[in-house]
């Protein structure tokens, strides 16, 4: 029997879960939370994660972990490379998140395109006035993506009907779906009236919206983030915002998180914050869930799961020896 634990970070005020895992009672396995942002993976042959710590540290005392399966997308808390060399499969679930963060990017863009948030603020003071804070329209209006893998090809989907010209940047795409023009980075950014950050966190796109790049950007465009903070180099599109450099911004991620309650971000109208949250929905718990009890019972029947991170963690013997163990 398997020893499986969620990451206290996906308890509920009431003490149970809003993801779906009815997976692993339907297949017999017992499960608890385990605490700590860096959590005491030593007892656990399974960790399900959401937003927990696993390092190199975490897995010196794991002797019996098999499997860490994230319910999102995201690897930058994951040391991928230190669950590799001690036989941890990693997973994410890309099938759970991909349509959730697509209409909440799509949300966020048509949100800033209308002003919604600041007239809503404005509205709430006393204010009316029908002349004020105009819209923006999306026909002809170019969409610019950052990243095009799953969240970005489904984001072309919802934009369709709105006469977007698409425009991508990924240097790992050679063959872009249709409708949509491969540029470079720079290119992107001269052109797109709504940038949108989708790529993952790495060495290669930590900072990679500095100062220097956000000011190629259009006075009259606006920047999405749903992927992670540190591509943006947060304090510069802070100024930018304040000086009117840009003409708004939407960010559900942030460099730092929790966002600090004195940070400037917090005073600006142009901007609409959430708190990387903006794909949370009963369809994302479900899906997420879901994804991530389905590596548990893959793992428990012996098998390989499916949106392996690390398939050459396969091939350790210790790894080996325990899915054989379980296989029936």
């Amino acid at each position: 029997m398997l020893r499986v634990a969620l990451s206290d970070d996906m308890r509920a005020p009431d003490g149970g879960t809003p993801y779906d895992v009815s997976l692993l009672d339907e297949g017999g396995l017992e499960w608890d939370f385990v605490p700590g942002e860096e959590p005491d993976l030593s007892e656990l042959d399974a960790l399900v994660a959401l937003q927990p710590y696993v390092t190199a540290r975490t897995l010196e005392r794991a002797d019996e972990l098999c499997l860490v399966a994230r319910v999102g997308v995201g690897l930058d808390r994951i040391d991928v490379d230190a669950c590799t060399a001690r036989g941890v499969l990693v997973t994410t679930g890309p099938d759970g998140v991909r349509r959730p963060v697509a209409a909440g990017t799509m949300a966020l863009l048509l949100a800033l395109a209308h002003r919604v948030v600041e007239r809503d603020r404005r509205m709430r003071a006393g204010w009316w006035s029908r002349q004020e804070l105009s819209g923006v329209g999306l026909r002809g209006k170019t969409l610019g993506l950052i990243g095009l893998g799953n969240v970005g090809r489904d984001l072309c989907v919802l934009a369709e009907p709105f006469e977007l010209a698409l425009i991508a940047t990924d240097p790992y795409v050679l063959e872009p779906p249709p409708g949509v023009e491969l540029v470079e980075l720079e290119e992107l950014l001269r052109r797109a009236d709504f940038v949108v950050c989708l790529c993952p966190l790495t060495e290669e796109t930590r900072g990679l919206l500095d100062a220097r790049r956000l000011s190629l950007l259009k006075e009259t465009a606006f920047l999405v983030n749903v992927a992670r903070g540190p591509i943006v180099d947060q304090a510069a599109l802070t100024d930018a915002l304040r000086r009117g450099r840009i003409a708004g911004a939407a960010l559900d991620v942030f460099e730092e998180e929790p966002l600090a309650a004195d940070d400037p971000l917090r005073e600006l109208e142009n901007v609409i914050l959430s708190p990387h949250a903006i794909a949370l929905t009963d369809e994302s718990y479900a899906g997420c869930g879901r994804s991530a009890c389905e590596a548990v019972l893959a793992v428990a029947r012996g098998e390989a799961p499916r949106h392996l991170a690390n398939p050459k963690a396969l091939d350790h013997p210790r790894l080996r020896e325990r899915l054989y163990a379980q296989a029936p």
